[in-house]
């Protein structure tokens, strides 16, 4: 009886863990829209952009927690929240790059890790097995990057506050941006066991 109600939590698509990923995936547009104002003769708004962002983080950690501590874990769930994810950093690295505040070596840097990544996933369909699950050490580059951005947003100014936040922005972006890499060599390696396994097998 515990199992079956376990797996009818885990089939559940409206949570409120899943409703909290959905409104992230629904702020992504609209955070874009946000910083890219400037761009097409509008009216600065980076506030509301971080606000968009800081709000987006509070929910990724609030859907993670929420669905582990109310047993709603779904696969819905473990598809929207790496989606969000990568929705919110592939649209921050678009706006600003088009701002000029980050560097392509650092576009080109993280978007190479995604194609390794999607390499991978190619071969583990190919034997049979499902992606990857998010891991810690995943979730913590993430986190780190996702506290870089609004840092690096902020640091587009003047005044001693931008130049402490493109310091700590920096810092966050350098982390985050080794951590993603690692997450994904471990990756390659899981990848490899499971392939090398298979072959063994046969």
């Amino acid at each position: 009886m515990e199992v079956q109600e376990t797996r009818v939590q885990t089939d559940r698509v409206l949570t409120i863990p899943n409703i909290l990923s959905m409104a992230r995936l629904v702020g992504v547009p609209l955070f874009l829209w946000l910083i890219l104002r400037p761009e097409f003769g509008g009216p600065k708004s980076d506030g509301w952009a971080l606000l968009v962002l800081v709000l987006s983080g509070i929910s990724d950690y609030l859907d993670g927690k929420l669905a582990r501590r109310w047993n709603q874990i779904s696969s819905l769930g473990r598809l929207l929240d790496p989606a969000a994810d990568r929705l919110y950093i592939a649209s921050t690295l678009v706006g600003l790059t088009w701002r000029g505040i980050l560097p392509l070596w650092l576009i080109a840097v993280l978007v190479a890790r995604e194609l390794v990544l999607l390499v991978m996933v190619g071969v583990l369909r190919r034997h049979g097995y499902p992606p990857p699950q998010v891991n810690f050490l995943g979730k913590a580059a993430t986190f780190n990057l996702m506290y870089a951005f609004p840092l690096l947003l902020l640091s587009d100014g003047s005044g001693w506050i931008a130049s402490l936040a493109a310091i700590f922005g920096w810092a966050f972006a350098g982390w985050g941006t080794t951590l993603y890499w690692w997450a994904g060599v471990l990756y390659v390696v899981q990848v490899r066991r499971l392939v090398r396994a298979d072959a063994m097998a046969d």
